[in-house]
């Protein structure tokens, strides 16, 4: 059995309170269509770690995505694979409950679909797709943690008044079945074989780029491994071809339910891929996301994704609500 939480229509409520400023929209031709014109304020955001473009042509598997709503007056909806769980390396992160980081990034893409509904009536909704739990045992993350950090994220939205978000994870999929079973099923179901995977990332440099991105990320969120280094990057390289798999699972799982939709990444893509890779904060990694990361906050209040030991050495720690929630420059 497969349940999917209940898209509320476009709320007519105010914007949500203080988030990100979204960069101004460019210039545009008045005869430019309603889809380029969406398209252009995600441009700015786009991860990727390429060439990128200015221009909407070169993504044309957006525009169709986007043209679906448009031609029919409705929402454009966005699904978004991403906010898992935070990484389980003390040294990246400040605890295992979304922060500063989360905050500021789910308040930009509140904001990003209120730009949206400026230009398209009907306006926009993201669909939040926690991916946590789909290989939360693979990246050695309890499923209690990754139900608290959903939970905190689902709580969160709500107390920013964050209308334009609704999330969905594995707890929305196949019933009461216990986590382990639902992996399983998604997987068996949707999972493409490891040696497709690996003939993939001998021929094609972005899934090869993706491999090895997750591979680092294996590496550096494994902080209690007894063995040699070479021993860790091993095993590391083996749990990132089943990583692959079940995001790949997920990704297809999400497209089944919605199969109009406009499909995000939180992993940079090139344009003209099928999903558009967004950058959620600054950062000088391509791969950083608020779950890898802290925020660091300079003088002028600006906000960047840095190594949790990095920041403590730039700034202090700031609390919300009593919790570690990033840190100041002070110097």
């Amino acid at each position: 059995m497969l349940t999917l939480p209940a898209v509320p229509a476009l709320p007519t409520a105010a914007a949500a309170p203080s988030p990100e400023p979204v960069r101004a929209l460019e210039t545009v031709g008045a005869m430019e269509s309603v889809e380029s014109r969406i398209l252009r304020l995600l441009l700015p955001y786009h991860r990727t770690t390429g060439a990128g473009s200015a221009d909407p042509a070169d993504f044309p598997e957006q525009l169709r995505q986007i043209r679906q709503f448009t031609d029919a007056g409705e929402p454009v909806l966005f699904t978004l694979p991403g906010f898992p769980c935070k990484s389980p390396n003390p040294a990246k992160v400040l605890g295992h409950l979304p922060d500063e980081g989360e905050r500021l990034s789910l308040a930009f893409l509140d904001r990003l679909c209120a730009r949206i509904g400026e230009i398209h009536a009907p306006g926009a909704r993201i669909l939040i797709c926690s991916d946590g739990h789909i290989f939360g045992d693979l990246i050695h993350v309890p499923d209690e943690h990754i139900d608290a950090y959903g939970d905190e994220l689902r709580s969160l939205i709500a107390g920013e008044g964050l209308t334009r978000l609704d999330t969905f994870d594995l707890r929305d999929v196949h019933g009461d079945l216990d986590h382990d079973t639902k992996r399983r099923l998604v997987t068996e179901a949707y999972a493409p074989p490891v040696e497709e995977l690996r003939a993939l990332v001998r021929g094609d440099e972005e899934t090869a780029r993706l491999y090895r991105g997750i591979t680092r990320f294996l590496v550096e969120d494994t902080a209690d491994f007894t063995g040699t280094r070479s021993a860790l990057q091993r095993e590391c390289r083996t749990r990132a071809y089943g990583v692959i798999a079940r995001s790949r699972a997920w990704g297809d799982l999400i497209a089944d339910c919605h199969p109009r939709s406009v499909r995000l990444s939180i992993h940079p893509q090139r344009p003209g891929a099928e999903k558009f890779g967004i950058r959620l904060l600054e950062a000088e990694d391509a791969w950083a996301t608020p779950w890898h990361t802290a925020v660091l906050r300079g003088r002028g209040g600006e906000a960047r994704l840095v190594r949790r030991a990095e920041a403590e050495g730039l700034g202090r720690l700031v609390l919300r609500e009593g919790r570690p929630s990033h840190f100041e420059e002070c110097r």
